[in-house]
């Protein structure tokens, strides 16, 4: 995960702006949660089953979040590419 966030830092600067530049920065935050959630996971035997379960619950959520935007992105560079 943290070489993933690395690709999406370096191609940041490659990526132009509009729609695929927005659409970057909201991807590259999700990434940036994702790495941290890897790095928390070893704490989570220190946590109450209830903040676990909602831990959880929240990077399912986040990561569906994050394959809608990836599909929507693609579609649109698609639809660019196609024109």
């Amino acid at each position: 995960m943290v070489y993933c966030l690395y690709l999406f830092l370096w191609l940041k600067k490659n990526v132009p702006g509009g729609v695929v530049g927005k659409t970057w920065g909201t991807l590259s935050a999700l990434v940036t949660l994702f790495t941290a959630g890897y790095f928390v996971t070893p704490f989570f035997s220190l946590l109450p089953a209830e903040v676990i379960i909602l831990l959880v619950s929240l990077i399912f959520l986040f990561g569906a979040i994050y394959v809608v935007i990836t599909v929507r992105l693609i579609c649109r560079i698609i639809e660019e590419l196609s024109a």
